[in-house]
């Protein structure tokens, strides 16, 4: 991945944003990765394979609450205020 330090990123930031459309750029403050500048079309891959993950991670835990025999009126129960 491309690595450019923060005070250049700010000087040259059109050139930033052209390299970005292409690869992922790191951005560095006194030699930390700090962030990452892409493109729109590689942050929305990101973000749906993400929810992708989420949303995977969601239904096989249903399923295996269920298969445990978690109904709905037990989990009201579990998660209802009363003490």
């Amino acid at each position: 991945m491309k690595e450019i330090a923060a005070r250049e990123a700010k000087n040259r930031f059109g050139q930033l944003l052209d390299a970005a459309q292409s690869a992922p750029v790191r951005l560095t403050k006194k030699g930390r990765p700090v962030g990452v500048v892409m493109s729109m079309e590689q942050y929305e891959r990101l973000r749906g394979a993400a929810w992708a993950r989420l949303t995977e991670t969601m239904d096989r835990l249903g399923a295996e609450a269920t298969a445990r025999g978690l109904t709905e009126a037990r989990l009201d129960a579990l998660l209802s205020d009363d003490d």
